[in-house]
């Protein structure tokens, strides 16, 4: 339904998504107006396709986020790492504009040319109001989105 557009084209570079600036562009088939009404949104979740990367041959034994010894070892579903079964990815992002079929996004986790797979506003009441996670997750993301 759409490709994504921006500086960054190595599919290894897993950190500092926060600033990048990525716009989306939509299929010519959903027409100028598709995009209406969505940047009164401040987010966005965007689903993508991790079209570069093989999913991993062997799914049984956990593995360590970005195979950092400091972090422990956790099963496929415990990471959100781009190896996963049906390379399937999801980020909330900060919609910066939405145009015709150019949506502009912040902190997109896609390299430029990742196929678009769905964009749906974000809406507090689909939210969560109280999350919990391990310790070691504040230590994997501290320079994900800086």
């Amino acid at each position: 339904m759409g490709t994504v557009h921006n500086e960054r084209q190595d599919p290894a570079d897993t950190d500092h998504w926060g600033g990048v600036e990525s716009t989306i562009l939509i299929e010519p088939r959903f027409g100028d107006h598709c995009l209406t009404g969505l940047a009164e949104f401040s987010h966005v979740e965007v689903v993508f396709t991790f079209d570069r990367l093989p999913e991993r041959d062997n799914y049984h034994q956990p593995l360590r986020p970005q195979g950092r010894a400091d972090l422990p070892e956790v099963g496929v579903f415990a990471d959100r790492g781009p190896r996963r079964p049906n390379r399937i990815g999801c980020t909330i992002c900060e919609i910066v504009s939405a145009h015709g079929r150019k949506l502009r996004v912040r902190g997109l986790d896609a390299i430029t040319g990742t196929p678009v797979l769905d964009i749906k506003p974000v809406m507090h009441q689909f939210l969560p109001n109280h999350i919990r996670q391990p310790e070691w997750v504040n230590r994997l993301m501290t320079e994900y989105f800086d």
